[in-house]
């Protein structure tokens, strides 16, 4: 898998094949891009046209023999290769365009259908960094680099046949500089391709570390973390000069080079070629055609070596892309059904699960949990409470054993119906950038009403501060709900549970860190929302605990009891110091 070759940190070139069959699959708009090419041909046959034109007018110029008509000839072949370059720059900037924006529109599919491990491994600025830097690299490739290299290398092609025409000895000593070329941008090219792979990676770091600091902004300035994050800042920022400076270093050497060579070759045909002019063997026309010929191979060459360098960050970009396109999405291949209507025991037979080889978090777990009743998980942290939730919303899958809605294995349901099952609100209940609105609709496929709206609003305790501002339900809620208090989060958290109905509710106790007054508006809303439906709460509380229908142990991945509180008072005696431990804290 491609994933093992980026964590292991080597760099596997990817090819130019891969690169291609990225752009045929993302749809690459084909006749705009044939009609471009079509364009940049003409404007390359134009290019060489005219120095033939021009040698021949210089040479009856000087038989005093003024043509008009070749005057006229040559304004209309210089105004035509300007049309055609026009032209097939904006088609290409169309393609380059249009063709990133479909790989761009390709990864966001399938970073949302990634499976929760992805994001465990990967830092979010990174991922971000890959869908937009390491696509803009694409972008200019094919806009500024693909087709011009095409057409240069029919420039030359050209221009080398007709100068053949003209004189084929110096000719051959142009030749000899090919090799020189490829001499020197072979090895360079390598170098390039590491230095930038390595330069994408550290300017994912950089975009990682600010979204953070940025996202927590909060939290450094009460901490008096500015210098601490400034340095760490600094550092990546060095990191990255000095990737550029590297990149800088090689672009010194090989452009100069490059440029050298075809200067020297200049100095060297243009003496020869007087030699030529002098012994007859060549007249001046045609010594200027060969000059200007040399030139329309001079310029396209020296862009190789600009082709080249943009093709080696293009395929490290590549390789960064090929990560996400080839991992394996989250997958429901095997199931079979939707998952039903209504309400079934939820039961974990014999789950075994860890996050990593040898980091055992459950261990042959197994426990039912009723329908339409209370089920509390309690125990200490790390013990596996939150892990039973992500299973049971699927984000990850048992390492052995199996869990049941019923008598059917929840596998077999497809992603999405099982998850249309689903309630959950958390501790810091995260809020989508928008308005309350939207955030009380989030995940709603069909059409809501405002009735619709106001009564899950209602029944969230939410409606009363909702109305009371200014712009009610279109109020910006900020970036993660920042504008709100967690209280208000909180209610409006619990009103988008109960606008999706769900049938299985998960709580990581959403009271646990609010204060006196919100805890209890917060409270009224759960038990609004528990009503008929089968609920499963992380406990931090005593007084959760005491109204659930039934109370799980867990300790070190392991049940080590259950029953109610009474029965837990009776029998379980780190139940019992941990609810000492609560009275002691005031519940």
């Amino acid at each position: 898998m491609e994933q093992t070759v980026e964590e292991k940190g080597k760099v596997t070139k990817t090819t130019i094949r891969y690169f291609l069959k990225l752009l045929r699959s993302s749809g690459i708009p084909k006749l705009v891009l044939f009609l471009a090419i079509v364009l940049s041909l003409v404007g390359a046959v134009t290019g060489l046209v005219v120095p033939l034109i021009t040698g021949q007018f210089i040479d009856n110029f000087a038989a005093d023999s003024f043509n008009i008509r070749m005057v006229g000839f040559l304004a209309v072949l210089f105004l035509l290769e300007a049309v055609a370059s026009g032209l097939s720059y904006y088609m290409l900037a169309y393609v380059g365009n249009q063709t990133v924006n479909k790989i761009r529109k390709r990864l966001w599919t399938k970073v949302l259908a990634l499976p929760v491990p992805f994001f465990d491994k990967h830092r979010s600025a990174e991922t971000m960094s890959r869908v937009t830097n390491d696509t803009n690299e694409v972008k200019t490739l094919i806009t500024d680099h693909l087709i011009a290299f095409c057409s240069n290398l029919l420039t030359v092609l050209g221009a080398v046949a007709i100068l053949f025409y003209l004189d084929w000895r110096m000719t051959l000593i142009i030749l000899i500089a090919v090799p020189v070329g490829f001499g020197i941008l072979m090895p360079i090219g390598g170098k390039m391709y590491k230095i930038s792979i390595s330069m994408y990676g550290q300017l994912a770091q950089l975009s990682a570390m600010l979204t953070q600091v940025i996202g927590e902004i909060r939290l450094v300035k009460a901490s008096n973390a500015e210098r601490r994050e400034e340095k760490s800042g600094y550092d990546d920022m060095d990191s990255l000069y000095r990737f550029g400076m590297k990149e800088a270093k090689i672009n010194s050497v090989l452009i100069p080079l490059m440029s050298m060579v075809m200067v020297v070759l200049l100095v060297v045909i243009i003496g020869y070629g007087g030699v030529r002019v002098s012994s007859g063997a060549l007249s001046a026309g045609e010594l200027v055609s060969f000059i200007l010929l040399l030139f329309q191979i001079m310029f396209p060459f020296s862009q190789f070596a600009t082709f080249y360098s943009q093709l080696q960050k293009v395929m490290a970009a590549t390789e960064r892309l090929r990560l996400i396109l080839e991992y394996e999405p989250e997958s429901d291949d095997r199931a079979v059904r939707m998952a039903p209507e209504g309400h079934r025991d939820v039961e974990f037979k014999e789950v075994t699960f860890a996050y990593h080889e040898g980091e055992t978090i459950l261990s042959e777990v197994s426990f039912a949990i009723p329908a339409k009743k209370v089920t509390a998980l309690v125990g200490p942290s790390g013990s596996g409470k939150t892990t039973v939730f992500s299973l049971i919303e699927r984000f990850y899958a048992p390492s052995g054993g199996g869990i049941y809605f019923g008598s059917e294995a929840i596998r077999d349901y497809t992603l999405e119906s099982w998850r249309r099952k689903l309630g959950y609100v958390s501790q810091d209940s995260p809020l989508m950038t928008g308005t309350i609105r939207d955030n009380i609709v989030y995940g709603r496929e069909e059409p809501v009403s405002d009735e619709e709206i106001a009564e899950a609003a209602r029944l969230a305790y939410a409606e009363g501060f909702i109305e009371a501002l200014p712009r009610g339900y279109d109020t910006e809620v900020g970036e993660r709900g920042i504008q709100l208090s967690g209280g208000q989060r909180q209610r409006v958290a619990i009103a988008r549970a109960l606008l999706r109905k769900p049938d299985i509710l998960l709580l990581d106790e959403a009271t646990a860190s609010l204060d006196s007054d919100s805890e209890h508006e917060v409270q009224k809303a759960l038990n609004n929302l528990m009503v008929e439906r089968t609920t499963v709460v992380i406990a931090h509380r005593l007084s959760t605990v005491v109204e659930a229908d039934q109370i799980i142990v867990l300790e070190k991945g392991q049940i080590t009891g259950s029953g109610t509180h009474e029965e837990l008072i009776r029998n379980h005696p780190s139940y019992v110091e941990w609810a000492k431990k609560q009275f002691q804290t005031g519940e």
